[in-house]
């Protein structure tokens, strides 16, 4: 059976990855990009924070700078696609690919980062709650996650949000109606990967290192926070379906972590990707509910 350690842990996780999803959310719903730049972000995202961490910069100017990073990175993928005719997914694999050149440069030539005992926005210190001790990291996350909801709801309900999602519903419609869809685009893929480079950011401080191999399966990840989101919470208000990625993200990491640790079945972590992918194939076989 879990325990409450793996259970917080998963929990962690799935704040962290559930961030991930808010990003793959704006490129894959929002503005309809199949966007495959995120394995290579979420690594930059924890590239650049780790080693600004380690020469002695505030960690929350690490994330800053990580977000920008990601941007980048994603800004990148758009104007691949749009002035250069790059395919959408063509686009995102080239850019992810590169990035793993860039990701080594950015860590000063070595595969891992530790940051143990450096600052990070995490502090190692516990909480009691119901006689059972939480990490503070719980908490900092929560609080990240619902601002970001926030942020990007508002974000989403302006003039510009309201373009960036419109062009993923009719992008013929918006360009005869004025609307530079080019740079919608751009700017779509831009925040996702800001957000999916925050998550690797993020990661890297609450575990304590930075690593090249970190963003294997990001996009897995942050797919299923997706899909698994739209199926606990299916409603078309568009704070919900942010908060569903949060949702859906910590759902995965749950299940995943539970069936690993069930006896009968005899799983070893090895099998983790086996469990992930049987689960996303069945959540997404399952029938949808009606949109409230």
């Amino acid at each position: 059976m879990i325990s409450f350690g793996e259970l917080e842990m998963s929990l962690i996780l799935g704040l962290i990855y559930g961030i991930v999803g808010m990003g793959i959310y704006l490129t894959f719903r929002v503005i309809d990009f199949p966007d495959l730049t995120c394995d290579g972000s979420f690594v930059l995202g924890a590239a650049i924070s780790s080693i600004l961490i380690k020469y002695g910069y505030n960690p929350y100017f690490a994330l800053l700078i990580a977000i920008m990073g990601g941007m980048a990175a994603g800004s990148v993928t758009g104007i691949l696609n749009c002035y250069f005719k790059v395919t959408d997914l063509l686009a995102g694999i080239l850019v992810a690919f590169m990035l793993y050149s860039v990701n080594i440069h950015v860590m000063g030539g070595i595969p891992n980062i530790s940051l143990m005992g450096a600052k990070t926005i995490f502090p190692s210190s516990y909480f009691e709650l119901f006689g059972y001790s939480f990490s503070y990291s719980l908490i900092y996350l929560a609080i990240i996650s619902i601002v970001l909801v926030a942020v990007f709801t508002w974000v989403l309900s302006t003039n510009l949000g309201l373009s960036l999602r419109a062009i993923g519903q009719n992008k013929r419609l918006c360009l005869n109606g004025g609307v530079n869809v080019k740079w919608m685009i751009i700017l779509g893929v831009a925040l996702g990967n800001g957000l999916i480079a925050l998550g690797g950011a993020l990661f890297s401080q609450q575990q304590g290192f930075g690593d090249l191999t970190s963003g294997i399966g990001t996009i897995i990840a942050g797919f299923a926070a997706v899909i698994i989101g739209e199926k606990v919470l299916p409603f078309r208000s568009i704070w919900v379906k942010l908060l569903s990625c949060i949702i859906g993200s910590i759902v995965y990491r749950v299940v995943t972590s539970i069936a690993l640790n069930t006896e009968s079945l005899n799983l070893q972590p090895s099998d983790f990707n086996l469990i992930a992918g049987v689960l996303i194939i069945v959540i997404m076989a399952l029938p949808g509910r009606k949109n409230a």
